[in-house]
């Protein structure tokens, strides 16, 4: 996550005073930052909401999803099953996913040994019965949650079938603080190792806040995205940057990443997976969104200290630090890595605390 990037490779001991603090993790956005001055900035808290939620607020922005039905009971994945599966008249197979906020699902493995959080339902409703039950109720652990979310709900979507698979995302840029669209012509889990070792399919275009997201910027993402100019799918993939753009603007987010945005054989362009993220300083005015927030997939010692207007980040070292200010709080934290000790925690009290703020 944003808080563990790694060092740039001239200072490798470094680890935490570069850390960037505006958006949650992002394969690609993480390749795109490795190019660019690294910038600290004042932190930003998020609100991580689950994959189906997203989905929804992104109808109603106009933007294409898979049909989709969430269910919280065995009972309820076997009825969402059969809707889907039935829905075009004949027999499809459909994709049940454990609804956590993590990344890195797929690879994932749940505390009782169950491996996957996706899965493909290819027989009957016995079978999303049977995959519903492994993953409800049990904490699924990945390499972003090593500890284990626990998994209260299931996402049942149509299989789509791909031509290709893409990456787009849009987030807030810290070291320029505008919003950049993020694109590559490669999507999907292995994102992340071909953004490592081929960093030029990653493609970047600033948005200026006052002026919006331009035409030109969409036509030449979709160019770059593989897109032929002039084509139907080219516009509908234009289409879609601006709605994403807008739903960016208009619900606060710090970060929307599609992974993979994919072009189906019959020529749409749609959304098969999202990561959203909003900005915990908006919570006044997207009392909607924010009401659909879960503790429980938050760490809850981050979510005491909130509650206490502190910036609080649990981490595996021995050595508990608390500090006025977060540059400051992560200068300290460099120190004591250089020194040989690990960091338990990162906690920034505020810059203008007082007694009782510390207490």
């Amino acid at each position: 996550c944003s808080y563990c990037l790694p060092p740039p490779p001239s200072r490798p001991k470094l680890q935490y005073f570069d850390m960037l603090t505006v958006t949650a993790s992002s394969t690609a956005a993480v390749a795109y930052r490795r190019l660019t001055p690294r910038a600290l900035s004042q932190q930003i808290r998020c609100l991580n909401i689950y994959e189906y939620i997203g989905m929804e607020i992104m109808s109603r922005y106009g933007i294409a999803t898979p049909k989709w039905r969430v269910a919280k009971t065995i009972s309820e994945a076997e009825h969402a099953y059969s809707s889907i599966s039935a829905s075009s008249g004949s027999k499809k197979d459909v994709v049940i996913k454990a609804q956590v906020v993590s990344c890195g699902r797929g690879l994932g493995t749940f505390d009782s040994g169950f491996k996957g959080g996706v899965h493909m339902i290819t027989k009957d409703r016995e079978q999303a019965s049977e995959i519903a039950g492994e993953m409800l109720g049990s904490k699924l652990i990945t390499k972003q949650a090593p500890r284990g979310l626990p998994c209260n709900a299931v996402l049942l979507v149509e299989r789509i079938y791909l031509r290709r698979e893409m990456y787009l995302s849009i987030f807030i840029d810290s070291s320029s603080q505008m919003p950049v669209m993020v694109g590559s012509p490669f999507g999907g889990t292995s994102i992340g190792d071909i953004t490592a070792s081929n960093p030029g399919v990653i493609f970047t275009s600033h948005v200026d806040i006052m002026e919006g997201i331009r035409i030109e910027q969409c036509k030449e993402m979709a160019h770059h995205l593989g897109f032929a100019e002039g084509s139907t799918q080219a516009e509908k993939a234009m289409t879609l940057m601006k709605n994403l753009y807008a739903m960016f603007l208009a619900c606060d987010c710090t970060q929307i990443e599609v992974n993979p945005l994919a072009e189906t054989h019959d020529g749409e362009v749609v959304v098969c997976d999202a990561k959203v993220n909003f900005d915990d300083n908006a919570k006044f005015r997207q009392k909607a969104i924010f009401a659909n927030r879960d503790y429980s997939q938050e760490d809850a010692r981050e979510v005491e200290a909130s509650k206490y207007g502190l910036n609080y980040i649990g981490l595996d070292g021995n050595i508990g630090c608390m500090v006025n200010g977060a540059g400051l709080a992560m200068g300290t934290m460099d120190i004591i890595q250089l020194k040989g000790g690990s960091p338990a925690n990162f906690l920034d009290v505020g810059g203008g605390a007082d007694e009782g703020q510390v207490q």
